[in-house]
């Protein structure tokens, strides 16, 4: 082999690193995780919990009068959904989201929340990828522009709560997208500290609960499984 024929091999190799190594950096940055989940409630909410259950620290009672009434979602509150691929978890997040919850701790049965979320605002950290999510083929956000969740019942919460203690509670209701409506149940906790309710909710729903198809390729595979995840601040 001639030195121009070997420069020749060593240049073409070159050029396929790096183009091998520009296709695996647009693919990261396309179908990578960009967003990280930020919890309504803090560390510190779980720590006075477990101390409120062990008799350590003495915490003030909040009682019906204080937590009764219509609570708003804050501008804070966000709510992520998020699939797993192939490669790892993605979440997206949308702090678009507006409603309220009635809190009638005396009379549970007469409790009621309502939210919705404008599905424009879903936010992976990769434009093209969200301008995907929200096309025809999934949300179709054009002609379906807000998801909403409308609940109906709670369970497990106590009618006397200490302030900054977490407590464990489900709510069912309808979870509305693409004008399809399926029953859901969250699994949930609650916290009351300086003023605010904050609520964290999860439940898990499917692509083809909304008539979607889980996205795939010759390069990736995503479950058909959905999380759904509810960070929210609450304030009279």
């Amino acid at each position: 082999m001639n030195k121009k024929t070997r420069n020749w091999i060593v240049a073409g190799a070159a050029v396929v690193i790096l183009v091998g190594a520009g296709g695996y950096a647009y693919m990261d940055d396309y179908l990578g995780n960009r967003v990280e989940i930020t919890e309504a409630i803090p560390a510190s909410g779980s720590a006075a919990n477990a101390s409120a259950n062990e008799g350590n620290v003495e915490q003030a009672t909040v009682g019906a009068e204080q937590l009764n009434g219509v609570w708003n979602i804050a501008e804070e509150s966000k709510v992520y959904f998020s699939v797993t691929t192939s490669r790892e978890t993605v979440n997206f997040e949308n702090a678009a989201v507006g409603g309220s919850w009635t809190i009638q701790l005396d009379q549970p049965e007469n409790m009621k929340a309502e939210g919705t979320l404008e599905m424009s605002e879903v936010n992976s950290g990769n434009t093209q990828r969200d301008g995907h999510i929200q096309s025809a083929d999934y949300f179709n956000v054009a002609q379906f522009p807000q998801a909403a969740f409308t609940a109906a019942s709670f369970e497990g919460l106590p009618e006397a709560w200490e302030e900054g203690a977490v407590y464990d509670f489900r709510m069912a209701g309808t979870l509305s997208v693409k004008g399809i409506d399926k029953e859901a149940t969250f699994d949930g906790q609650a916290l009351y500290q300086n003023n605010q309710v904050r609520l964290s909710g999860t439940t898990t729903v499917t692509f083809a609960d909304f008539g979607m198809q889980n996205p795939h390729s010759v390069v990736l595979e995503t479950e058909n499984d959905i999380a759904v995840r509810l960070e929210l601040v609450l304030e009279k």
